[in-house]
């Protein structure tokens, strides 16, 4: 295999391209890079991580089509200021539940032609499933759990947290609980963010995102077994 269609660097290379020529016409013209670039190279990455992945869970669920777990590049622009055509990133997915795929947790693997990212849990909760995670964290022993979950993995300092979005304690939960900051939050999510592209490609993607999902995964379980 040449150089050029070895990922993520062909899909790094397409992306780049795209975010300068972002357009239709150039996209019509080039969609021979895109199925070479990124598109054969996310279904290949999706069946080889998600087979992987299955020694973590079973029932993680991997499925290399558009639209499941490989994100469109098209954007809804109707209801958008920004009137770009294109998404300028790969989003992948990995979820596990019994209901939607975005209201699943999941993990989540996502490069653009300047970062790359990997992400675990809910980015957004809906109406009920944030009045469930209020509920089930409002317990002591259940925020306990959760908290020294996330206390564990960001003694890594490479790991942050996502999704806390909220000021103030919510209307009818003690704004003095000992656990009152994972109240705070709207989605929950624990992620890995890079610059550095060499150490995602030092071994292989697949390994290396292996072994960073496999780290944040009890963050992911924890949902997985108290939400959805």
């Amino acid at each position: 295999m040449k150089n050029e269609t070895i990922f993520p660097q062909s899909t790094i290379k397409f992306l780049t391209a795209l975010s300068k020529n972002n357009s239709k016409e150039w996209f019509e013209k080039n969609r021979v890079r895109f199925d070479f670039e990124f598109l054969q190279p996310a279904v290949q990455f999706v069946i080889d991580l998600g087979e992987k992945l299955t020694e973590l869970s079973p029932n993680i669920i991997a499925i290399p089509k558009i639209d499941k777990s490989i994100f469109r590049l098209h954007r809804d622009v109707r209801f958008s200021k920004n009137k770009a055509p294109f998404k300028t990133n790969m989003g992948l997915y990995f979820w596990e539940g019994s209901g939607k795929k975005m209201e699943c947790s999941g993990l989540y693997f996502h490069i653009e032609p300047k970062l790359f990212f990997l992400g675990a849990g809910m980015y957004q909760f809906t109406k009920d499933q944030l009045l469930k995670y209020r509920e089930i964290v409002s317990k002591p022993a259940k925020g306990k759990e959760l908290s020294d979950l996330v206390k564990k993995l960001l003694k890594n300092e490479k790991y942050q947290l996502g999704g806390k979005t909220y000021k103030k304690t919510p209307r009818g939960f003690d704004p003095d609980y000992i656990y009152s900051e994972l109240l705070l939050h709207s989605g929950f999510y624990v992620y890995y963010e890079s610059k550095d592209f060499a150490e995602l490609i030092k071994k292989d993607p697949v390994s290396f995102s292996y072994k960073t999902f496999k780290e944040m995964y009890s963050v992911h379980n924890w949902f997985v077994e108290n939400i959805v």
